[in-house]
């Protein structure tokens, strides 16, 4: 049978079996499909999808720009881009097993989504919340080696808590990286954060070691890998100290490190490796930061601003 709610089953079985994903994710293409499906029969009365036509996906487009859900929320362009790409998926589907001759979808765009910039800090107030940690208490000096780490080599908050021991190459002065996918890449470390590092080593790290520690380079005080949450509230707590009233991001070394290589003149290629970028077009992001940093200087040192 060729009703929708088959040819639904159809496609996540699809999804299941020969692309291998997720039940969480296939749960979501379910949702999406049967609210699509719920419009065709109960606002249009189309059972067939035979007779669904460009017109009638972008009357469906057009109703979920103008649809409130369930919290009393319009959806958002995200959400509509979501909506869209399962259209998208469900009639490539539809197409390949020459259920349906065309693909309505296929003209359709999705809506750009505004680019949020991300939050940067300057270099006088990296100097200054790094400046407050205490570099003789045993935390204190694995909080500097930690955030000293993440802005030398613009590591992601996953990758600066699962590094491990074997991955700092010191005398090479580079870390070996495993980042989205477990895609692995070479960054530099840098003389300050090395000094660090050294510092923690022998410092900070025998004290946090417990019998059953891995060779996770950051402990946490029960000798055990670091959360995620746990470096949110450490930047956090000196950005704070250093009377930083930006809103702090989990990312937002790994920002700064960055638009400061930028604003000093480092070609964006170079960024774009060392961040571990596999699109240049995500990397471009900070060339509106340095954009607006200029703007700003601007506003604030010229006599005509």
């Amino acid at each position: 049978m060729n009703d929708l709610e088959s040819l639904k089953k159809q496609f996540l079985n699809h999804l299941r079996l020969e692309k291998a994903l997720s039940d969480n994710t296939v749960s979501n293409y379910s949702f999406d499909i049967g609210f699509f499906t719920g419009y065709l029969s109960e606002k249009k009365g189309i059972t067939d999808i035979r007779q669904v036509n460009e017109e009638i996906i972008e009357n469906y487009i057009y109703y979920l720009r103008n649809h409130k859900s369930k919290n009393g929320d319009y959806y958002s362009v995200k959400s509509i881009n979501r909506y869209i790409s399962t259209l998208k998926s469900f009639f490539k589907f539809l197409v390949s097993e020459k259920i349906t001759e065309s693909n309505p979808s296929e003209i359709i765009e999705t809506p750009k989504t505004a680019r949020n910039l991300p939050q940067v800090l300057s270099v006088n107030e990296i100097d200054s919340m790094l400046g407050k940690t205490e570099n003789g208490d045993v935390l204190g000096l694995r909080d500097r080696a930690l955030m000293e780490l993440m802005y030398a080599s613009g590591l992601r908050v996953s990758e600066a808590i699962s590094l491990a021991l074997q991955d700092i190459l010191a005398d090479e002065g580079i870390l070996r990286v495993f980042g989205k996918g477990s895609k692995e890449r070479i960054v530099p470390i840098g003389s300050s954060a090395l000094q660090y590092l050294g510092r923690y080593f022998e410092k900070s790290r025998p004290f946090l070691k417990k019998p059953y520690s891995d060779d996770t380079v950051f402990l946490n005080h029960r000798g055990r890998k670091m959360s995620r949450m746990a470096v949110w509230n450490i930047i956090s707590k000196y950005a704070k100290m250093a009377g930083i009233k930006k809103a702090i991001h989990p990312h937002t070394l790994r920002h700064s490190f960055a638009t400061h290589l930028l604003e000093g003149g480092a070609d964006i290629r170079i960024i774009q490796e060392m961040l571990g970028h596999s699109d240049i077009s995500t990397t471009q992001i900070y060339t509106h930061v340095d954009r607006e940093y200029l703007i700003e200087v601007h506003r604030t040192y010229h006599p005509r601003k």
